[in-house]
């Protein structure tokens, strides 16, 4: 394992690893480049199958883990039924997408046609002991609630018992950013009233842009340098005028005006647009694109975005994880990513769940 890898260093903190009584193994859906997989995998679990849609993604977990089962291409393809009773976790971070005929109570078939509908398929086809779903933290609110209360509606129906999906926001899982992310978690319930799932606890020790990218507790050694895109030459000027920890308010009013057009006038915050990250500070969720207007996550002492091997501190991949594409493929990656320390806990949370569903069939035999 590389010197510099941050869930080596950090999971020093984390007082509740659990050690898995036997092998676990997961299937990952919408894996992308391997935040959530390598998390996991760090907490003791073992991956017989990811996949995902996007070949340069799969080229990435290809590159890191070439033992690992990767398949590319489109879900719908796969059949989950040779994993029956092989399977002990199902994983995935499907797209929020609207179901058009929810609420008609036809379960499963409400969802035909969207990639939920797939992560559903896998979940009723291979059968795992626990499942967990990932999503944005908007999906609380998409079309009033009741996406989500469909996905609960259909994971009950197929013998899950589902515990309240919660909000976890990285910050608090040794990631020095202030992501958030919505988290489904699923029992069978044949185990769900004799086992319990306990959300990892939160730690008390926050990270920060400069743990992220300077050697200290999180990394081994000072972020290596990478290819990074730049900004042009009217943004950069602007950025040159934003101190450490602004935004565009710091900007002179003639400016700000310019620079927000008819945004300037809509009132509200906007405190990621034109936003200068400071050393001491977690940064803001990174996006896909470091270098896009309205959501500029710009370095604290050059006026340019975070680059590439920057990015991925900041979701606490370690610096031997080597992304696959262009430039811009790699940024998407990465910034699509579960960061991997908050994976790792989870992981460990889920392992501890599982232990408990191994001691009771044990007890039963």
């Amino acid at each position: 394992m590389g010197e510099s890898q941050a869930i080596i260093e950090s999971s020093n903190h984390f007082s509740s690893f659990i050690q898995p009584l036997r092998h676990y193994s997961s299937i990952e859906l919408f894996a992308g480049a391997g935040g959530m997989a390598l998390g996991m995998e760090k907490a003791g679990l073992h991956h017989i199958l990811l996949n995902d849609f996007d070949k340069y993604a799969t080229q990435t977990l290809k590159k890191n883990r070439p033992e690992w089962n990767v398949v590319h291409g489109d879900v719908g393809q796969i059949d989950f039924m040779t994993y029956k009773g092989k399977v002990d976790l199902l994983t995935g971070g499907f797209p929020c997408q609207t179901f058009s005929y929810a609420g008609k109570k036809m379960g499963m078939e409400d969802t035909r046609g969207t990639l939920f509908y797939e992560f559903a398929r896998a979940l009723k086809e291979s059968e795992p002991k626990v499942f967990l779903a990932e999503n944005v933290k908007g999906l609380f609110s998409h079309d009033r609630g009741r996406t989500l209360q469909t996905m609960v509606d259909v994971f009950e129906s197929m013998g899950y018992e589902v515990l309240s999906p919660k909000v976890l926001k990285a910050i608090h899982y040794h990631v020095p950013q202030k992501r958030e992310r919505v988290f489904i978690v699923g029992i069978k319930k044949e185990y769900a009233n004799k086992v319990k799932f306990e959300w990892p606890k939160e730690s008390n020790v926050q990270y920060t842009l400069k743990d992220a990218l300077k050697k200290g507790t999180l990394f081994s050694c000072d972020v290596p340098m990478s290819k990074g895109q730049t900004y042009p030459e009217k943004k950069k000027k602007v950025l040159d005028l934003v101190p450490a920890g602004g935004y565009w308010r710091n900007l002179p009013l003639a400016l700000q005006k310019e620079y927000m057009m008819k945004s300037f006038y809509l009132g509200g915050g906007k405190t990621g647009i034109a936003r200068r990250i400071a050393w001491d500070e977690a940064c803001l969720t990174l996006t896909c694109s470091p270098a896009q207007k309205q959501t500029e996550r710009c370095h604290p002492d050059e006026t340019r975005p975070f680059q590439v091997r920057e990015y991925a501190r900041i979701q606490t991949f370690p610096d031997t994880w080597i992304f696959e594409g262009s430039m811009t493929q790699q940024y998407k990656q990465i910034g699509n990513a579960v960061p991997v320390n908050l994976a790792f806990a989870l992981g460990t949370a889920l392992i501890q769940t599982l232990n408990d569903i191994e001691d009771l069939e044990y007890a039963s035999v």
